[in-house]
């Protein structure tokens, strides 16, 4: 089986070759002008320009200069600071003798000379006169002349636009017909996005036409088309420039086109295999649908929910596209398609018939997948991790979906040779059993949930985590609760159950003196046994890759221990237990507010802002350890490594012997931390960014164990911004269909482990590198 770790390895290969054609590009910058390479009498076209003259004032005049530019044709040579590489290897490997170089880097990004002699004036000029009058503006004249600059052989060309003033729409209105169509277009009229007073405008009619056909099809009428209606302006009625607005239907329109339809069966094809031509017969019917299956696949009534098609409903393309959505979501088919069929319909009838035929085609019922990798931590720790998971589909014919994940990992820390715990075993077990529907004692209509059905998640894992000579931790984790999507943007996911114990066994006398130096630390490895629930609100305009400004966040709220201290029994020490279990009670919050700005073609600002804070109470005098926050990393303030960054001031290295480095707390309750990248195009599948990040843990009291010698500690404070950790660095990406290689080169700016005055640091001898699958934010 090919492994993710080879398919990582091809794909370096390919980052090296990126390396070597920018490196070859950024040499030949010093070189690679142009002007000998162009032909006696021949200029190097550079683009054009518009310039208006206008009688009145334009409304939208930025928006009518950017469509009247995209009209000049052709493009120019691209130029990248300042340069031409395109054209420059493409003019070098025309030579008797190019080279392989040469050759290999016009593939790769040689562009063919765009010459004066290519540029046709007079067609522009008509296509911009076009253009102006499909805004509005009839009778205006273009003229257009070029420039040329001998020195440089290039040239340019400008076209003067004399723009009057347009025409502006007096009355819109429909005409009256005997036809069904023309009262369902009437009633949803007063909806138009034509308005008096505006001028004509050719698209935006196109507009009021798609709109009508929108709302057309919302009432059946599968057959229309927007190309069945026609706009006819009059200006016969004014003498300034105005016109009224008349909306018809063209001639010969088929009569099949201008009745709704309604749906009369409704077919569902529940294992249709798109290899084979024949499709069974055998069906049963179930709340008026045919489900048609040879053996039981999927249980109807667990099916039907999904399908939002019923039978003498009126054609709805947004019903349809719901339905085919909604299936997709279950987890077990790979391909939804749903086709209409007309049923014969007389031609005086005014109701079409259809039937609808919803054919699913399942994804393979089983399959195992296996990932390895290589894992550095900052105590030095460094090892492989293997994780098997096996997902099994479609478990009990409702849709059910089986995960169940394994993982191996074993560490060595590198520099202690000898000292306990110089190495690390890691056993780990999951199962999720996700049902597509709400288990829960209410029955919701199918409709209550319009964009999507919850689905509900039962999860039970456990993990090990031995260290030689040191100590054992085991723990079992389990919950039980609901995700769903509320719609395209919001994802909501409850568990309210969620629990979790830790059990610390096997602790050798050197570990347990380590314990003992450090309560705050001796806390985090107490036996933990957490009962609560949590909430996750997820707001997502990311995916909306053409979004120009897109918001994303995201929020979870996590409470333990109240239910338990109902139940609880008061132990010798004063705490509660349950079962003879002492149980945590803490409430945390955390915001992760996103916002991206693509202000050009591929290139993107992208910033976060993270805060968290956890409250320890009742039961507990510190948060869990495995509940605190933690900062650095390559998702995190990149110019220092995972956890090596706080609380507040805490260096671990002060004071510490090499034995005990890896063991001190790097945690906090408290989480702030902001991130600022542009992101730009290198070459395709490689992008570059530069970045800069700040961030700290903190907590809400000071330790002990984290106080230096000048009283600094990891408490919380006023002066919390100059405890912040800076970073800034450099990144290439590689980004293959939406899977993204990360090398980030981070650099410290600020330094909070250092005394006052010295915190601000130069140590671009000494970066950070960063490797990791995705983007950070």
């Amino acid at each position: 089986m090919k492994t993710p770790m080879k398919t990582i390895k091809k794909k370096i290969v390919r980052i090296r070759t990126k390396f070597f054609i920018i490196l070859l590009i950024l040499g030949a910058f010093s070189s690679c002008s142009v002007e000998k390479f162009i032909p006696e009498g021949e200029f190097l076209y550079t683009g054009g320009e518009i310039e208006i003259e206008a009688d009145s004032t334009i409304t939208d005049r930025e928006e009518l200069e950017a469509e009247l530019t995209n009209v000049l044709r052709p493009n120019p040579n691209s130029k990248f600071l300042g340069m031409r590489p395109g054209l420059y290897y493409h003019y070098k490997a025309q030579r008797d003798k190019p080279g392989f170089i040469n050759k290999f880097l016009n593939k790769k990004i040689g562009e063919e000379p765009v010459y004066l002699s290519d540029i046709e004036l007079n067609n522009t000029e008509e296509l911009l006169i076009n253009r102006l009058e499909n805004r509005g503006f009839f009778y205006s004249r273009v003229s257009s002349d070029t420039k040329t600059n001998e020195e440089s052989r290039t040239a340019s060309a400008t076209y003067k636009l004399s723009v009057l003033e347009p025409y502006t729409m007096a009355t819109y209105q429909l005409d009256s017909d005997s036809l069904l169509v023309y009262r369902d277009i009437k009633e949803n009229l007063d909806n138009t996005l034509l308005e008096e007073g505006m001028r004509f405008d050719l698209p935006e009619f196109k507009n009021e036409r798609e709109r009508i056909d929108n709302h057309l099809k919302k009432e059946g009428y599968y057959n229309f088309n927007p190309g069945f209606l026609i706009f006819e302006a009059d200006t016969n009625q004014y003498d300034q420039k105005k016109f009224d607005l008349f909306l018809r239907l063209k001639k010969d329109v088929p009569s099949k086109s201008v009745i709704p339809y309604q749906i009369s069966n409704v077919n569902v094809y529940v294992n249709y295999n798109v290899d084979e031509d024949s499709i069974t017969r055998n069906y049963k019917r179930y709340k008026d649908k045919n489900y048609f299956q040879d053996e039981l696949f999927f249980k109807p009534e667990y099916l039907d929910p999904y399908i939002l098609l019923e039978t003498g409903d009126y054609y709805s393309p947004k019903l349809s596209r719901s339905t085919s959505r909604r299936l997709g979501t279950i987890g077990v088919y790979k391909f939804v398609n749903i086709r209409y069929e007309e049923i014969d319909t007389l031609a005086q009838d005014n109701l079409g018939l259809l039937e609808a035929n919803i054919f699913l085609s399942p994804l393979k019922k089983r399959a195992i997948r296996a990932e390895l990798q290589a894992v550095t931590k900052s105590n030095s720790f460094t090892g492989p991790h293997l994780a098997l998971t096996f997902i099994n589909r479609n478990l009990f014919n409702g849709g059910e979906t089986l995960n169940v994940s394994a993982n191996f990992g074993y560490e060595v820390q590198q520099g202690t040779s000898g000292a306990p715990g110089s190495n690390s075993l890691q056993l780990g077990i999951s199962n999720d059993l996700i049902i597509p529907r709400l288990l829960f004692p209410v029955k919701f209509s199918k409709n209550f949930f319009k964009y999507d059905i919850p689905k509900t998640r039962i999860r039970l894992g456990a993990d090990y985590l031995t260290r030689s000579q040191l100590f054992s931790l085991s723990s079992i984790n389990s919950s039980f609760g609901y995700y769903w999507n509320a719609n395209r943007y919001v994802t909501h996911e409850f568990n309210p159950v969620d629990l979790n114990y830790v059990s610390l066994t096997n602790v050798s006398d050197e570990f347990q003196q380590i314990l003992t130096e450090n309560p705050f630390l001796e806390s985090s490895f107490d036996q933990e046994f957490i009962a609560g629930l949590t909430y996750s609100f997820t707001y997502n305009e990311l995916i909306d890759s053409q979004k120009k400004h897109a918001f994303f966040l995201n929020t979870n709220f996590d409470m333990a221990g109240n239910t338990m201290s109902l139940i609880g029994k008061e132990a010798q020490d004063g705490k509660k237990e349950v079962l003879g279990l002492e149980y945590a009670q803490y409430a945390k919050l955390d915001m992760d507010l996103r916002y991206h700005f693509r202000f050009a073609k591929n290139q993107t600002i992208a910033t976060r802002l993270f805060a968290g804070y956890g409250l320890s109470y009742g039961n507990s005098e510190v948060l869990p350890f495995s509940k605190q926050y933690f900062s650095g990393g390559p998702y995190s303030v990149r110019a220092f490594r995972t956890r090596s960054l706080g609380p507040g001031t805490f260096d671990p290295n002060e004071g510490a012997d090499e034995e005990n480095i890896g063991y001190r707390d790097q945690n906090g309750n408290i989480r702030f931390e902001a991130n600022a990248e542009y992101r730009f195009p290198i070459v395709q599948f490689l992008n570059g960014a530069f970045f800069v990040d700040a961030g700290n843990v903190w907590t809400s009291d000071a330790q002990p164990e984290t106080t230096n010698e000048n009283g600094q500690n990891g408490k919380f404070g006023s002066d919390f911004l100059n405890e912040l950790g800076i970073g800034a660095g450099t990144g290439l990406r590689i980004d293959i269909q939406s899977f993204v290689i990360r090398f980030d080169l981070a650099f410290p700016l600020h330094d909070p482990r250092k005394p006052v005055g010295e915190r601000w640091v130069n140590e671009f001898g000494s970066p950070v590198f960063n490797f990791a699958i995705g983007y950070p934010f």
